[in-house]
């Protein structure tokens, strides 16, 4: 969350959210846990999501994307089995993307090395 807070000062975070800077501070050393209508108002003062400001993913903007979101509600009204084969299919295609990508990697490091 600092990261991305350092475009809007403490100050201003905290009356945005109705709180105080030290409150905020506390949030971002982890001495204080948010509450999630808090980190809601964050998220969306700091053009973010609330699974990132909660370490839930690495990407800020990862499920702000109205499609990505589409689909995966479309996905979690599943049965379970169908839902099941779609992350089976989902995890397959990744799996043979990092391959490729660690495949053309390793190529391109033996084509510099003059092998």
């Amino acid at each position: 969350m600092t990261a991305l807070r350092k475009k809007n000062p403490q100050g201003e975070l905290a009356k945005l959210i109705n709180t105080s800077t030290s409150v905020i501070g506390r949030y971002e050393r982890d001495e204080m846990a948010p509450s999630i209508e808090a980190v809601r108002k964050i998220a969306k003062i700091l053009s973010s999501t609330v699974g990132y400001l909660l370490d839930e993913t690495e990407q800020e903007n990862l499920f702000k994307a109205p499609s990505i979101h589409k689909r995966l509600n479309e996905i979690e009204k599943m049965e379970r089995k169908n839902k099941n084969h779609i992350l089976y299919a989902i995890d397959a295609f990744t799996k043979s993307v990092k391959l490729k990508n660690i495949t053309a990697l390793k190529i391109k490091k033996l084509g510099k090395s003059g092998l």
